[in-house]
């Protein structure tokens, strides 16, 4: 398939899915980004008893975090568009018993919410948005004068290993070339600054982290750049990026893990990019 019939294909499609293994990813993802996502939102202001809307809410990672922020006397609302994981992220929150937190499958940009929000937060977002600079604007509109807008964004410049471990290069070189070819900005997390401003929000502050280590971590970046192939696979296929069975993603993870051990290398995961300011 041309690359330019993909990008269209895709154009308005989270490229990964809401599979349940993609649910699980997520889940390994959390518990390694978590801390730089608290850390933002906490510089950016987010407290007890705000009420926070999440936007692109997945399975509801990000809501958590949020509702454990504004405690029992704020609230969360989540919001996303597929109904796969708004089932999936209602079915959490109710095994968490979290009474604070709600999510509507919705476009949050041209939804009507009840009431304005004291912030309004989002994690891996923008970076699938065809227009990050409209979105920026359709849900600024739902914040309250001072309101905080957040968002955590990636950008895969720093992503490295040193010296250098051939599979885990490669595998990062097939994400980021298949991003690229679905049309999903790799650097969205250091454009930021850039869309705050264009959308009409105040200049951002902003935060730079990334996850780095050897092999031999119980979870680390190399759990993130793995996990993350073996979800993209078929789309790097279908791409014609490389196959499936060159990849290899049955054994990924454990030959990454062995190579980088092997060599005494060092791997630098991608920029985790925090960007906040107030209306």
């Amino acid at each position: 398939m041309p690359e330019e019939e993909i990008k269209q294909k895709r154009h308005h499609e989270y490229e990964l899915g809401h599979s349940d293994r993609e649910l699980r990813r997520l889940a390994t993802q959390a518990a390694l980004v978590d801390p730089m996502t608290r850390q933002y939102f906490s510089r950016a202001g987010i407290q007890s008893g705000m009420r926070v809307l999440d936007i692109g809410s997945g399975a509801g990672d990000v809501a958590f975090l949020a509702a454990e922020m504004v405690g029992p006397t704020g609230k969360v609302v989540g919001s996303d568009r597929s109904s796969v994981a708004v089932k999936a992220a209602r079915e959490r929150a109710r095994q968490l018993a979290l009474d604070n937190v709600t999510f509507n499958e919705c476009d949050p940009a041209a939804f009507a919410f009840d009431s304005p929000f004291d912030a309004i937060v989002g994690r891996y977002v923008l970076m699938f948005s065809p227009d990050p600079v409209a979105m920026l604007r359709g849900i600024a509109r739902h914040l309250r004068p001072g309101g905080i807008i957040v968002f955590h964004e990636v950008d895969w410049t720093g992503t490295a290993s040193s010296p250098s471990s051939p599979i885990y290069d490669n595998c990062f070189r097939c994400i980021v070339e298949t991003f690229h070819r679905v049309g999903t900005n790799l650097n969205m997390g250091l454009g930021l600054h850039s869309a705050f401003i264009k959308a009409g929000l105040p200049a951002p502050t902003m935060a730079v982290s990334a996850l780095a280590g050897g092999g031999s971590d119980t979870l680390s970046g190399i759990d993130l750049l793995s996990d993350l192939a073996v979800t993209m696979a078929p789309v790097m296929e279908q791409s014609g990026v490389i196959s499936v069975s060159e990849l290899g993603p049955d054994s990924l993870q454990e030959r990454m893990r062995a190579e980088v051990i092997a060599n005494q290398s060092v791997v630098v995961c991608r920029y985790e990019v925090g960007a906040w300011s107030r209306l």
